[in-house]
């Protein structure tokens, strides 16, 4: 089969210990997972069923790779989160058996034009242009289930330019790893190479070109992000 185009470079995820790819299919990200976060944007921390946005799979930023300051913004926020590579298809899986779709664990960063957002969610618009840019999801290489084991607590914070700003631990998710895969399962058939980005804590702030970040998760290593100037 031929295209009218060369098709690009598929998005890929480095695997620690392996020479092997993990293929990017679909990123899912989780909203206000952590309490402390939804009182700081302001709205109800309750744990009401989680609810989901996407963003494309060639928003993946991967290897240290610098990120350009985004167009169309002045308030461009981190937000470091537990990322979930789903390993096996999934659909409607139990909470119980929800581990057992996980490949591995990775460090995250959703990158949110924050002004775009919250001008979105006042007018009741989808939150697309806020979130699902491009180079939005820096991303550190998976650690694979089989060898770290499940994710359920530890460390996760955020430094930018040596000055931490978000510092909490997995534990404190509202909703836990093996609910959000049981929840999102009944809206979508899960695939091989999905990502789940599971929410931030709190302590979310604003980027600016030169900013140096540096983001981890006890047993999951240190996510390196440089924001430069935009290219446009």
């Amino acid at each position: 089969m031929s295209y009218i185009f060369s098709l690009p470079e598929h998005p890929a995820v480095p695997i620690v210990g392996s020479e092997a790819l993990f293929p990017v299919n679909r990123i899912y990200c989780v909203g206000r997972n952590y309490e402390a976060h939804a009182k700081e944007m302001n709205t109800d921390p309750k744990r009401e069923p989680p609810f989901f946005f996407l963003k494309p799979a060639d928003a993946v930023v991967i290897k240290g790779a610098p990120v350009p300051y985004p167009s169309r913004t002045d308030n461009l926020h981190h937000e470091i989160e537990l990322v979930i590579a789903i390993g096996s298809q999934a659909r409607n899986v139990s909470v119980d058996n929800a581990p057992e779709v996980i490949f591995g664990y990775a460090v995250g960063n959703d990158l949110t034009r924050r002004d775009l957002q919250l001008d979105a969610r006042a007018k009741g618009r989808p939150w697309d242009t806020g979130k699902s840019f491009d180079q939005s999801a820096p991303i550190g290489p998976i650690y694979k289930r089989e060898e770290v084991g499940d994710i359920n607590q530890g460390r996760i914070w955020l430094s930018v330019n040596g000055e931490i700003c978000q510092d909490a631990d997995i534990q404190d998710l509202i909703w836990q790893v093996p609910e959000i895969i049981a929840e999102l399962s009944a809206y979508y058939t899960l695939q091989p190479g999905d990502l789940i980005f599971t929410g931030t804590p709190a302590g979310v702030g604003p980027l600016k070109p030169g900013d140096h970040i540096e983001g981890g998760i006890e047993g999951l290593g240190t996510l390196v992000t440089d924001i430069i100037d935009s290219d446009f």
